[in-house]
Order: structure tokens, then C-alpha cells, then sequence
């Protein structure tokens, strides 16, 4: 529905370039799924229609992935911003892929954790 997705040109160039020196290459639509099932319907529904998915989380790349150079359906993950799990005993952390460093960083403060810039593996 509206609030889940958008067509709108200031929306739709947001999301079609990143930090990168490449210009703006805006997708076709925006969507924001809010789940892993909503990820998997519109997934599927692009791959049976032959569109491209471009995903989409806080646009700070530096490469231009972001960029819908073909159009396609924008994945815009952030409202999947859940943390789900934490371990202390093993340092891993299960999250959805619209948890900022910020978020994460907030949430694990008095645990004697962080998340640094430039980590990978979550």
C-alpha cells in the first residue's frame, strides 16, 4: 500500500544514487518491506516480471551500487531494523539488515561491545 511503496520523483531520485561520484540513476519504485516474507514475495514477483531489485540501506556507499542503472524496484530495507539476537559468550549479534552501526552500537553500550567502522560479517 502507499506508505509501503512509492513512485514519487524526490523518492525515487533519493534512492537512486549513494555517496559515490556516479550520477543519479533512480529506480522505477520504491518499496519498504517490513519483513523477510514481504522481501520474498516482492523478490519473486520481480524475478516472474524480469525487473531488477536494487537494495537499498542508509545510501553512504562509495561504489554506486545502489544506482538503478536498468530501473527496477528499489528494496529500501530500513524499516527491517530489528536486532534479534545477541550473544555475549561468542560475540555475534543477529540483526536485520536495516540495523545501523548507530543502532547497534546503542543497543550493545554497557555490554563492553561495539561494532567499529569497517567490520565485516554482519
Amino acid at each position: 500500500g502507499a506508505p509501503n511503496v512509492s513512485t514519487a520523483t524526490a523518492v525515487r531520485e533519493q534512492h537512486g544514487h549513494d555517496e559515490s561520484m556516479h550520477p543519479c540513476a533512480p529506480p522505477d519504485a520504491v518499496v519498504w518491506p517490513q519483513s523477510v516474507g514481504q522481501v520474498q514475495e516482492l523478490a519473486a514477483l520481480c524475478y516472474r516480471c524480469h525487473v531488477p531489485m536494487v537494495p537499498f540501506g542508509t545510501g553512504t556507499g562509495l561504489e554506486g551500487g545502489v544506482n538503478a542503472v536498468q530501473g527496477g524496484v528499489c528494496f529500501d530495507l530500513s524499516r527491517m531494523d530489528t536486532i534479534a539476537e545477541l550473544s555475549l559468550e561468542d560475540f555475534s549479534v543477529t540483526v536485520e539488515p536495516g540495523v545501523t552501526r548507530k543502532a547497534l552500537n546503542s543497543h550493545l553500550r554497557g555490554t563492553g561491545l561495539w561494532f567499529p567502522v569497517g567490520t565485516v560479517g554482519i
